[in-house]
């Protein structure tokens, strides 16, 4: 390695920015500064050299100042930082400002070879976020923020929601762009009205000074507001790969080199009004997809969209309120099978936590009294009282629902207009240098030029780009406003295929709220409060319904406890031994005749009877099952017995398969053959027993009601009282398929007509630049249309 100090003009390798002072030397490549170097350096020693491969100068000049990072080893500031932490694991997300481009997401997403303590990165690029996980034990939070302060990318640290916060932000370069850009318009169309009128012809030295001025202008938008373009374009052809940032560029290029050539040859006063007004309506265009896209996401990440309520105990009464209202300081109860919605203490109870949706880690965590337990972990057995210590954050709870651990690999539509878009680039292309070498052959150089231009701005492929998003997010809100919860928009796509509906019974299509309980069999005072102390724990709506019925006070703390899915529940209270269930769980060897759906007990192994339990279908069941039967094949299957199997009858048509006593696993394995006989399957279950057949199934829906039931495994949650607007959801959902491709359609006829026009020389690239942002205001205008009114003809809010 060596260093020299010689002045030059030449561009640093690591940022690409022009060395005008003293030159860095190492591997005998250049870097204007001892930053720059020093990150290059670290790349090259741990072999991610790569990173240079994606982008030319890819990096961000590293600025030599002090670090003070000390604060970072403050115990209670790291607690106010971090998502999650325990033994071994750390989960943090930083927002950093430098991240600009796919050599930065690609470096990121490689920090672990940098430093053995970190275990995983994930980078979200629109909002300039990355999500670390690494062991404290060997690299502490300081060490951390340093490693990426020493590559150019030192996060910005704040206690509150940068996100939130730092929304604008990401938008400041583009703003800054917009405004050059029509700076730069405004002038060049001023010292163009000469041209314009007819007038500069009489003053040959202003022609000529106006002329430079332009092009000085041209420049400035050129190699300053479309450097994106050209960024993009370049990083895609690397890969071979046509994006559509790719007919911008050449069009850009094209006119500036037009107009450098005219001017600087005196044959002509360039295109630079041409060139500034498209790329200023570019950027405009750029800037309006982009407040759209950050509306959408707004809404989807801090509004209270999932119908999850919490029992919180006040006043020695427990009332289930939306996690949306809980407060800091709020005493909650949390369930076996339970998500912790926001960071807690541990006050009352031994917890188990399952933080396989933070980690991907399964193992269950134990934690003790005066414990801070994160929010998105499940508890696993007895029910717990915490005390909130940090606000409910809907966003960290969306990221959670749309871990990647979660997602099926099936081939869905959802790349469909990425693939048309991709061909499409190609095609304008191949059309543009047609009509160039056409008209160029037939020796009329201008037509050819304006043609060539007007083809690659008229036939942007932009609109193409908005038509899906724009609608699938529209539904979304849609469906958001009438109780139905879908984890992103591809679910929409997803449920518009949908011919297969299968059913559990109890929970989905029962509802919970109105049981009629009756118990056969004889209990002491002390035996209702061993069941109802038992009872409490478990977030089964039966068990549930059995604390009511039972009224027991004075509850004794659970010593032990258990919950098998399908089968029942094992408690250890005050030195007995209390187990719920079905009979075949408590009783197998009773003579007991089991007529209905019941739960049994047995307390130290003494059987003591059985809850006898009458559920009433929910009210819209009958019509729900009447309108799907014209175009969807229905089953239902229930860890239930047989006993409600003659009303079922008055309510489902004889030809629908009915399958009782379906173990959890049963009803996993029957969605799997339903699907290797190749329908499209939608699971409805209550989320508790059918966890497994929802995250199988091709949609899996969770139907809850008022109940903390947030199921990462499920593509979307029902509200249990909007359950009969199911059709209308599945209606809505084709519509929106049917809005996608009649935007494409008229895309492609804007298109068609454009290119028909242009390829003739008859549409100038000024006016194609008008027309290209029209058409994005069109299919923005029609999906919101075309969704609302679709939404009133399905009877949707």
């Amino acid at each position: 390695m060596k260093s020299s100090s010689t002045s030059t003009d030449t561009l640093c390798f690591h940022c690409g920015n022009e060395i005008s002072g003293e030159l860095h030397i190492a591997d005998e490549k250049q870097f204007c500064c001892a930053g720059c170097k020093s990150v290059y350096q670290i790349l090259n020693q741990n072999n991610l050299c790569n990173y240079y491969n994606y982008n030319e100068a890819p990096g961000q000049t590293r600025q030599e100042t002090e670090q003070h990072f000390e604060f970072l080893n403050e115990p209670k500031i790291f607690s106010q930082l971090v998502d999650y932490t325990d033994d071994n694991i750390t989960l943090i997300t930083f927002y950093i400002p430098a991240i600009h481009c796919s050599s930065c997401l690609w470096l990121l997403e490689h920090l672990h070879k940098l430093n053995k303590g970190v275990m995983q990165s994930r980078v979200d690029f629109l909002k300039k976020q990355v999500a670390v996980t690494f062991n404290q034990h060997i690299v502490s939070l300081k060490e951390l923020v340093e490693l990426l302060a020493s590559i150019g990318y030192e996060p910005l640290i704040s206690l509150q929601d940068v996100v939130k916060e730092k929304k604008d932000s990401v938008n400041r370069d583009l703003i800054r762009k917009i405004a050059v850009a029509g700076f730069c318009m405004g002038n060049v169309m001023l010292f163009s009205f000469p041209e314009y009128l007819g007038l500069s012809s009489f003053e040959h030295q202003f022609q000529s000074l106006f002329g430079w001025l332009n092009l000085a202008f041209g420049s400035v938008v050129t190699f300053y507001c479309s450097r994106d373009f050209f960024v993009s374009a370049w990083g895609s052809l690397k890969n071979k790969i046509v994006n559509l940032d790719t007919p911008l560029a050449v069009i850009v290029a094209v006119l500036f080199i037009r107009s450098a050539f005219e001017i600087i040859t005196g044959t002509g006063p360039g295109f630079s009004d041409t060139l500034t007004g498209l790329v200023f309506l570019l950027l405009m265009g750029r800037w309006v997809k982009q407040r759209t896209y950050q509306h959408i996401s707004f809404n989807r990440d801090y509004r209270s969209y999932f119908p999850v309520a919490v029992t919180v105990i006040k006043d020695g009464q427990e009332k289930p309120v939306p996690i949306g209202d809980l407060n800091i300081g709020d005493r909650i109860l949390i369930r076996n099978n339970e998500i912790i919605p926001a960071d807690s203490i541990l006050m009352k109870g031994e917890g188990y936590f399952d933080f396989s949706f933070v980690t991907g880690e399964s193992q269950p965590v134990n934690k003790v009294l005066g414990e801070i337990i994160y929010a998105g972990g499940r508890q696993i057995g007895e029910a717990l009282e915490m005390e909130i210590v940090k606000p409910v954050s809907q966003s960290y709870l969306t990221r959670l629902w749309n871990n990647e651990t979660f997602k099926r690999n099936d081939n869905k539509i959802r790349n469909f207009n990425d693939t048309i878009a991709r061909y499409f680039s190609a095609v304008v292309l191949v059309i543009a240098f047609a009509s160039l070498g056409s008209w160029w052959v037939l020796g009329d150089t201008k037509k050819a030029w304006d043609a060539f231009s007007a083809v690659l701005i008229v036939a942007c492929p932009c609109v193409l780009a908005l038509s899906t998003p724009l609608t699938l997010s529209t539904v979304l809100g849609i469906f958001d406003k009438n109780g139905f919860y879908l984890k992103n928009t591809d679910v929409v796509e997803q449920l518009a295929r949908i011919d297969t509906v299968v059913f559990d019974k109890t929970g989905t299509i029962t509802c919970p709220n109105v049981v009629n309980l009756t118990f056969t069999g004889r209990l002491s005072l002390q035996e209702e409060t061993l069941i109802a102390s038992a009872a409490r724990n478990s977030s089964h709506p039966l068990s549930r319904e059995i604390v009511k019925w039972l009224g027991a006070s004075g509850l004794v703390p659970v010593s032990q406890y258990r919950e098998m899915a399908g089968k029942g529940i094992v408690a250890g209270i005050d030195g007995h031994e209390v187990c719920l269930g079905s009979r075949s769980f408590i009783a197998p060897d009773s003579a007991v005749n089991e007529n209905s759906s019941s739960v049994h007990i047995s307390i130290d192994g003494n059987y003591k009877g059985y809850f006898h339990v009458r559920q009433q279908w929910r009210s819209e069941l009958k019509g729900l099952i009447d309108t799907l039967k014209g175009g969807f094949r229905m089953h239902l299957i229930s860890g239930d017995t047989s006993s409600e199997n003659k009303s079922l009858e008055a309510i489902f048509p004889s030809y629908v398969p009915v399958l009782f006593k379906q173990s959890p696993h049963d009803k996993l394995n029957y969605i799997k053959k339903l699907q290797l006989a190749q329908y499209k399957t939608m699971m409805l279950g209550d989320g508790l027993n059918d966890a497994g057949a929802l995250r199988q199934s091709d949609l899996g829906v969770a139907v809850t009601d008022n109940i903390n039931n947030f199921t990462p495994g499920c593509d979307a949650i029902l509200q249990g009282d909007e359950l009969g607007k199911l059709p209308r959801f599945i209606k809505q959902a084709k519509d929106a398929v049917r809005v996608i491709k009649y935007g494409f359609g008229i895309a492609s006829v804007y298109n068609l007509i454009g290119v028909y026009f242009a390829v003739q020389g008859q549409l100038s690239p000024l006016t194609a630049a008008v027309l290209m942002p029209l058409s994005t205001i069109t299919i923005i205008t029609f999906t919101n249309i075309a969704n609302r009114y679709f939404a009133k003809k399905n009877k949707l809010k």
